[in-house]
């Protein structure tokens, strides 16, 4: 069965939430009403749009209730008391005397705080020389650990001190053993190219790489132009032979053609007749000439020739960069 109170409660509550609402929509501005032609229609002001398409047809119904009756407030709620009284009568003199009673309890309470009193004081004590022998154990440890960076760092130098050095050192030794092997080397290479240089210098030579520019002038400028004059001229003297010769034999066949056109002596008065002296010796010298000149002319022939091919020889003087000296070339 429901609890009247509760449902009085209920409704109590539901006619104040419509009472505020009917007064808050009071309160609320009305839209004003719409010009004559007009009419207000209802627009989803939502963020997302809701499409409407079936429209539920509504009928207004009144009713009528009965108005609230008055009725005294509802008492406040009391539970049901549980258990029994009991109850308890102190006589005068049954309890304690609190002047004496408290007396041993206060001086334990005393005799507790003196006590804890003076450990606070002996333990703060204790603290201050702790902390002291702390400050003290912190410098001593902070002067042996700079004394302690101190010598890590002369060590570091001399560390590094000493492996500068030892750098040092085998650069110089590496230094030195490098010179030695160019010292060396080098004697090595001079000792080596000692007979290299000269015989190469020879082998350039013999090769013609060096060579006297005079001499070189006289083989290609003087020899050349010593042949063609040597070949000049014995091609002019054959020239001049072959012609003499051709005079000769045309001379010598005209006087045998005019020795075989004259007629012959007459045998009959040859005898008789005596031979004048005048007239024999100019013939005798006229054909002691002509049988003369021929012989002249071959023998002027032969010594050219033999003179044109007799050798000529040539004296030069060479001169070298090294020594002086000469030397006679024979052309023939």
């Amino acid at each position: 069965h429901p609890d009247p109170l509760e449902i009085q409660r209920q409704r109590e509550a539901r006619r104040r939430a419509l009472a505020r609402k009917h007064t808050k929509e009071q309160e609320q501005s009305r839209t004003p009403e719409p010009v004559e032609g007009r009419e207000h229609v209802h627009v989803q002001t939502e963020l997302y749009l809701e499409e409407i398409s079936d429209w539920v047809i509504g009928v207004d119904t009144e009713c009528q209730t009965d108005a609230f009756l008055d009725r005294p407030p509802t008492p406040l709620f009391i539970p049901a008391k549980t258990g029994k009284d009991v109850a308890t009568q102190i006589e005068e003199g049954e309890l304690f005397d609190f002047d004496i009673e408290v007396k041993p309890i206060l001086e334990v309470l005393v005799g507790k705080t003196v006590e804890q009193a003076l450990l606070e004081v002996m333990e703060e004590e204790e603290l201050a020389q702790l902390w002291a022998h702390q400050c003290a154990y912190a410098e001593l440890r902070n002067a042996e650990l700079a004394e302690v960076q101190r010598l890590e760092e002369q060590d570091r130098r001399y560390r590094e001190e000493k492996e500068r050095r030892k750098r040092q050192h085998k650069e110089l030794l590496q230094k030195q053993k490098e010179t030695t092997e160019k010292i060396a080397a080098r004697a090595f290479a001079k000792r080596y190219l000692a007979d290299l240089i000269p015989s190469v210098f020879n082998n350039l030579h013999d090769s013609g790489f060096f060579y006297d520019p005079i001499e070189r002038d006289i083989e290609t400028e003087f020899f050349p132009w010593l042949m063609t004059e040597v070949e000049e001229t014995l091609e002019r003297k054959v020239l001049g032979r072959t012609m003499l010769d051709s005079l000769i034999r045309t001379v010598v066949e005209k006087r045998l053609d005019a020795f075989s056109s004259q007629p012959p002596f007459d045998q009959t008065e040859a005898p008789a007749e005596e031979p004048k002296p005048t007239d024999a010796e100019p013939q005798v010298a006229i054909e002691t000439d002509a049988d003369d000149q021929p012989v002249t002319e071959e023998k002027e022939i032969d010594e050219l020739v033999a003179e044109a091919q007799r050798p000529r020889r040539i004296s030069f003087m060479l001169h070298d960069s090294d020594q002086a000296g000469t030397e006679d070339l024979e052309t023939e």
